[in-house]
């Protein structure tokens, strides 16, 4: 005879505050549900539920629709966004590199080292002067 064996879930139980701060994330239109449960790995109809006991304006007998058209929207914004900041990244990266390589040219035509810090006289800084 083969056993089967059962994996035990844990049960998680959520303090109010948490339950309190996802259905505010929720009503700001920050997150889905859909996102809320795949962040926190909690089940959509735990996040209804929660929605119904403590939302202002969603209480029970009350249909929620979402519109996935916002979601993909949001995606969208997300995409853009990420595209934007990975074309500055690569601008700024040319920027670096161009100025390493004026920095390498204008050792080699001067036979200096420009990267190491050149020593310089210190600075008397405000000791006594001799007034007339």
């Amino acid at each position: 005879m083969s056993k089967k064996r059962v994996k035990l879930q844990t049960r998680r139980t959520f303090s109010e505050e948490f339950k309190r701060a996802r259905v505010k994330e929720y009503e700001r239109g920050e997150h889905t549900v859909i996102e809320l449960a795949k962040l926190f790995d909690i089940q959509k109809i735990v996040l209804y539920r929660w929605i119904h006991k403590y939302s202002l304006y969603n209480k029970k007998r009350t249909v929620l629709v979402e519109m996935k058209e916002s979601s993909k929207q949001k995606l969208k914004e997300y995409e853009k966004r990420i595209a934007e900041l990975e074309r500055a990244l690569g601008q700024k990266q040319l920027k670096i590199d161009f100025l390493e390589k004026m920095i390498d040219l204008t050792e080699q035509d001067h036979k200096i080292d420009i990267k190491k810090n050149a020593p310089t006289p210190l600075s008397h800084g405000s000791g006594k002067t001799d007034k007339k």
